[in-house]
């Protein structure tokens, strides 16, 4: 089912029945440093345990795994090995952080006694593991048992679901809950979810090729510090909520999947990290992932689109109504090519949402004469839809759109990752793929590697993002958010967090607004979102008048790639600072954020090159910013490898760094 990965094996060793280093009970595989160790044993009843450890400290104690088939043996003993070093991977990342890297691993694969098996790749910054069925213990999953047990009582960072009733249904974007696990919460958390030991020690657990089943959340359990592995069930009926026409879950089977062939399952990730500054550059979801299943990715082209929806179509001193109609798209499509931005998107409100017609336009939209307009100025459009609408006219709205000239859907409300969500979603990657359509996926679960799957999918929400500060409550902390989530969300991918706000408030003054909404903190804070946050697909989230009356910071956003050849993360502390470098050409680009904690920070130019003078742009926050959010100031000056510059950072503050050549 999986294209094979290109492998280069360093060293090989093939053994049969209880090959010399495994006994009857117990295997052991460690990272090509040996760094991390992993000891797998049987366990009591016939279950299977592994532990984890790193540099010598225990951060899984013995911890059961397993599947549990459908009139299948239960037990899961282990029968033979299998082991390979030193597996080296060349991965090519078109539109991620970076276009290429490379993986290590050694490799310990279990026959285990029901027929199926286990692999455990051992890398340096990791440990990850997957089942595989021979297809002979039949075809219903009842369950996948994952039952972590953490070493000690350390730090555990839970993103809750926000549907108590129903868990498995919401949109899985929420804020962290931090606890130590001997305090935690029982409520379903969907992944990533991290564990931090202290002394920079963390791992962060998530999950990679996510194909035909279902996604994994955990549940805590304070009175044995373990974290438990839950899987939605199978729907047996779906009905669909009138407004939009979305699809949501009615009933369910007892059981979490059906699998008609021999496959692999999802790997399960443990990322571990000894300094916060290697989480979100770690790449372990997408070396993971099945490889690439488009074959020429030459049509898709990441960029920055204006948007609506934010901004509540908020025109101002324009000569016609703003809202759902051809002339304020047209000025939308003009603001985007008067500075230089790639895309526009049709949010919500293009066709009738009750309607469940993604083929049919509203009368106030005359999409075809849009598109023409757009194409005469330089400009790509997208729409938006809901996934199950976009799923049952699949191939017909995907041919029609390609065919007029539309670039790409952002889909929406899929709010699950039960199999036959995940399934939908793979039909909708694989057509759009076909008919060259890019994707941004909202209301959708974490990812998964699908980006490098199908590279089609530029963006991913799955983010407690901007949008959310038109309706929260006062005690919502974005800015210290904002300096956590880079940390431990986007390990698994990028983030369609959409920035861009050009009305900012301090925290005291900070109010829900839905039609005129601010941003808490500063407005340097806001454009260094579009140098920390990966986001091959960014949005311009405020409105065109905003933009062209602040349009010193609009020239600075849109001078920013939203693809890079490097990026690291040169300094931070997760929920408290962070600061990224990234490089395109012989441009660089720096974005620092703090919480709601002032800080002044000192950037070392040491990673330019020696001997050469370079030209930087700074766009800091003003001297006022503590009370006026939006004050900021722009400086020019020159560096070189030696320099160094104090920059302050107000509360909810940060920094945009543009470094180009001295001609």
């Amino acid at each position: 089912m999986k294209s094979p990965l290109s492998l280069t094996i360093g060293a090989l060793l093939l053994a049969g029945i209880m090959p010399a280093g495994l006994s009857a009970k117990k295997a052991e595989v460690a990272s090509p440093s040996g760094n991390i160790s992993v000891t797998i044993e049987d366990g009591n009843n016939g279950n299977l345990m592994f532990s984890v450890s790193s540099n010598g400290k225990q951060l899984l104690l013995p911890s059961r795994i397993g599947m549990e088939f459908e009139g299948a043996k239960k037990t899961q003993k282990i029968k033979s090995s299998k082991v390979i070093k030193n597996i080296k991977e060349d991965v090519n990342a078109p539109f991620y952080r970076n276009p290429k890297f490379s993986t290590t691993s050694n490799e310990l694969t279990l026959r285990l006694e029901d027929g199926n098996s286990v692999t455990f790749r051992v890398f340096d910054d990791g440990v990850a593991y997957r089942f595989s069925t021979d297809g002979k213990s039949g075809n219903i999953i009842n369950n996948e048992t994952a039952i972590y047990n953490v070493a000690g009582d350390p730090k555990v960072y839970l993103p809750h679901s926000t549907n108590p009733k129903k868990p498995e249904a919401m949109a899985f974007q929420n804020f962290y809950t931090v606890t130590p696990m001997s305090s935690a919460s029982p409520l379903l958390a969907f992944l990533p979810v991290t564990v931090d030991y202290d002394n920079g020690l963390k791992m962060t657990m998530m999950e990679s090729d996510l194909e035909a089943y279902p996604g994994m959340f955990v549940e805590a359990d304070s009175t044995t510090n373990s974290l438990k592995g839950v899987f939605a069930k199978y729907p047996s009926s779906t009905d669909f909520y009138p407004w939009r026409k979305q699809e949501y879950v009615t009933g369910t089977e007892k059981y979490i999947a059906k699998s008609e062939r021999k496959r692999n399952f999802p790997w399960r990730i443990m990322a571990i990290t000894t300094d916060d500054t290697q989480m979100p550059v770690n790449n372990l979801v997408y070396a993971l992932a099945s490889p690439s299943r488009v074959a020429d990715t030459s049509w898709i082209k990441p960029g920055q689109s204006a948007w609506e929806w934010w901004n509540d179509w908020g025109l101002r001193q324009v000569p016609f109504k703003a809202g759902i109609n051809n002339e304020t798209y047209k000025y939308f499509i003009d603001f985007a090519a008067d500075n230089g931005i790639e895309y526009v998107v049709l949010d919500e409100g293009w066709y009738d949402p009750k309607s469940g017609d993604m083929l049919t336009t509203i009368p106030e939209i005359d999409l075809p004469m849009l598109i023409d307009y757009a194409n005469k100025k330089g400009v790509g459009l997208w729409l938006w839809t809901v996934f199950n609408v976009l799923d049952n006219q699949l191939e017909e709205a995907c041919k029609k759109y390609s065919d007029m000239g539309i670039k790409g859907f952002k889909v929406d409300f899929l709010d699950r990752d039960d199999q036959t969500g995940v399934e939908m979603t793979y039909r909708i990657c694989d057509a759009t793929a076909k008919n060259n359509l890019m994707l941004d996926l909202h209301g959708f679960y974490k990812p998964t590697g699908l980006n490098r799957t199908y590279p089609n999918v530029v963006n991913f929400e799955s983010v407690f993002g901007m949008e959310e500060m038109k309706w929260s409550d006062p005690s919502v902390d974005m800015p210290e958010y904002d300096v956590t989530f880079p940390y431990i969300r986007m390990m698994c991918g990028p983030v369609d967090f959409t920035p861009g706000a050009m009305r900012n408030a301090t925290k005291s003054d900070w109010k829900a607004m839905y039609s005129n909404p601010f941003s808490q903190g500063t407005r340097a804070h806001q454009v260094a979102n579009y140098i920390v946050q990966d986001s091959p697909f960014t949005m311009l989230a405020d409105n065109p008048t905003s933009y062209m009356e602040n349009q010193e910071c609009t020239d600075f956003i849109t001078a920013i790639p939203t693809v890079f050849e490097e990026t690291k993360v040169i300094d931070g502390k997760m929920g408290e600072y962070i600061v990224t470098l990234r490089q395109t050409g012989n441009c660089w680009f720096v974005g620092g954020q703090t919480d709601w904690n002032p800080r002044d920070y000192e950037l070392d130019f040491s990673f330019l090159p020696s001997a050469e003078k370079f030209k930087v742009t700074l766009l800091k926050d003003g001297v006022n910013a503590g009370k006026q959010a939006q004050d900021y100031v722009v400086e020019t000056f020159e560096v070189n490898s030696g320099t160094k510059k104090l920059i302050h950072m107000a509360p909810g503050g940060g920094f945009a760094v543009r470094i180009d050549p001295q001609l």
